[in-house]
């Protein structure tokens, strides 16, 4: 990427974020990591289901009080698009004469930098919440506020098959590889039922959410046609449809609370379809989007709502219990399904949280860019010191999912999060340094 005339940690102006970020861009994959966000953010607002009672804070799911809105997380679960746009932005970055571990050890270093001050804030506010009103609270709130790093730990792993990735040559070669995919996530999921364990399916964690890094590869490499992806898209949303009829699937992509058997909790065969359709459907649109996007207007609010990503993913879910809570101050809360007004309460609370996270967009998303004293130089390991860095970025990647399933006021979770934290400090000594070199924001 050319160097960018905005400085680290200053406030962006939309026009000059827009110029830089133009240079070079796939404007559509742009559009699809902001647009997926968008959906994610105010999805998992409308799906909370939060008030206060003599009994203490009780959670409810919007799909769980409302199973016949389950179809609709079929249009909503775009966490596809993110592993997508992984895989397309790696593929334009790497070169062949690169190093693997460094590479690699380079993209963790501009994704974790965010997560850092994030487990900084979490680890100081749950220190003072034991301190304060207990451990139970502190508990509860510390498996909530990593949860959703899942996403941190398996795109770190799954970004390291990148450039094996773009070794392919053909579109052949990469429905060989979807397809064996995809037969893996059935195999692991037939294992998962044999025993009755839903974390004998453990395995599709990386399986299945590699199919959408795999095509997203493809697209970058102009190995998928419009009307080949047209094609992909049909067949597996029709074999989706069918495998809810037929199989021991749910309906529901996303968590419910009230599901037998999660489709994402670890993924199942039917989210691999999913993945399928949705990532073809991208290709086939990406034209119209590319010009969509040419816009100026439009060009800037994507560009400069990508220079925050990770701030919006991270901050999202403080945001939508500050809206949340802020309410119930006031008697609004969206709690009760069947209660007079609920629908316009929830509408309410969407508005709220629009400010909120606003706000904390202006406020954090600086600290995306602003670089981190010895963790931000420049990498220049190669050979065996590339390759075990890169090992390392993966140990952390695993370190994290483990993170977020035990939660951070956990013993489990806290043992996750030295050894994440470690993984990544060593990988950093192994990726070596260009002395006096920052890599640029």
């Amino acid at each position: 990427m050319p160097h960018s005339r905005l400085a680290a940690g200053a406030t962006p102006n939309p026009r000059e974020v827009a110029d830089d970020a133009a240079l070079g861009r796939d404007r559509a994959v742009d559009v699809a990591r902001i647009g997926a966000l968008v959906v994610v953010m105010f999805g998992h607002c409308a799906l909370l289901l939060a008030t206060i009672d003599s009994s203490g804070v009780r959670i409810g799911n919007l799909l769980g009080a409302l199973p016949a809105l389950t179809p609709l997380t079929w249009v909503a679960q775009v966490m596809p698009l993110f592993f997508l746009a992984g895989g397309a932005a790696g593929a334009y970055a790497w070169r062949n004469d690169k190093s693997w571990g460094t590479w690699l050890f380079s993209r963790a270093q501009r994704l974790c930098r965010p997560v850092f001050w994030y487990l900084a804030a979490w680890g100081t506010g749950l220190l003072a919440v034991r301190l304060t009103l207990g451990a139970s609270s502190a508990q509860g709130l510390g498996r909530e506020s990593v949860a959703l790093l899942w996403f941190v730990g398996v795109y770190l792993v799954t970004l390291a098959f990148v450039p094996a990735l773009t070794r392919l040559r053909s579109g052949r070669a990469l429905a060989v590889v979807v397809a064996g995919l995809l037969c893996g996530a059935a195999v692991t999921d037939g294992i998962r039922l044999a025993v009755d364990d839903p974390w004998a399916g453990t395995g599709n964690l990386l399986i299945v959410w590699l199919i959408p890094v795999a095509i997203g590869v493809g697209y970058a490499r102009r190995l998928i046609g419009v009307r080949i992806a047209v094609v992909a898209a049909a067949v597996a949303l029709t074999a989706q449809i069918v495998l809810v009829f037929v199989g021991p699937y749910e309906v529901s992509l996303v968590v419910t609370g009230a599901e037998r058997m999660s489709n994402v909790s670890p993924p199942t065969l039917l989210l691999a379809l999913h993945c399928i359709w949705m990532s073809c459907a991208f290709v086939a649109a990406a034209g119209p989007i590319r010009r969509w996007a040419a816009r100026p207007r439009v060009w800037r609010a994507v560009a400069a709502g990508n220079r925050g990503a990770m701030t919006i993913y991270l901050w999202h879910i403080p945001a939508i219990a500050v809206a949340a809570f802020a309410l119930h101050g006031v008697g609004l809360d969206a709690y009760d399904v069947d209660a007079p007004g609920f629908w316009w309460l929830l509408a309410l609370r969407e508005a709220v949280f629009a400010g909120v996270m606003v706000a904390l967009f202006r406020l954090l998303t600086p600290l995306e860019h602003r670089p981190l004293p010895w963790w931000d130089r420049q990498a220049a390991a190669r050979g065996v010191r590339s390759w075990v860095a890169g090992a390392l970025v993966c140990a952390g990647g695993a370190a994290v999912v483990l993170m977020a399933k035990n939660g951070l006021a956990e013993p489990a979770g806290l043992v996750s999060l030295g050894t994440f934290l470690a993984a990544m400090a060593a990988a950093r000594v192994c990726a070596g340094s260009a002395r006096g070199l920052f890599r640029q924001p």
